[in-house]
């Protein structure tokens, strides 16, 4: 249902460094893009993450309730992105934990303030 999402960032280079080790640890990688916009995924047909420098050339701002949420695997998965986001720079905005009997996450905001959500989701 989701084809990608796109967050703002300020300093390409540096968001770049911050994804390509976290997200290297659930084996996705930039696939493509352009020097505005990178796409990271595991396939181009899968749900993909995009970081932009925003399209107006003004500062980007992190969205009040806007959410990226990434799949941890399982609940040793969910920590270990959480461990590595803060290793990499991000601040905690939640630390892993049972939310609810189906849903096991963790929140950090990335360094440009876009909130990130690592989980595991059990349903039955």
């Amino acid at each position: 249902m989701l084809g990608y999402c796109t967050i703002g960032v300020n300093d390409m280079d540096r968001a770049c460094a911050f994804y390509d080790a976290l997200l290297g640890e659930i084996g996705a990688s930039q696939l493509f893009g352009m020097d505005r916009i990178k796409f990271y995924g595991t396939a181009p047909d899968q749900s993909m993450l995009a970081l932009c420098i925003p399209y107006n050339e003004e500062a980007q701002h992190s969205g009040n309730g806007n959410m990226v949420a990434i799949p941890g695997g399982d609940r040793q998965g969910v920590d270990k992105l959480y461990a590595k986001a803060l290793e990499l720079g991000a601040t905690d905005e939640g630390p892993p934990g049972e939310r609810m009997p189906v849903f096991y996450g963790a929140y950090v905001r990335d360094l440009d303030g876009n909130k990130l959500c690592f989980f595991e989701m059990k349903m039955g």
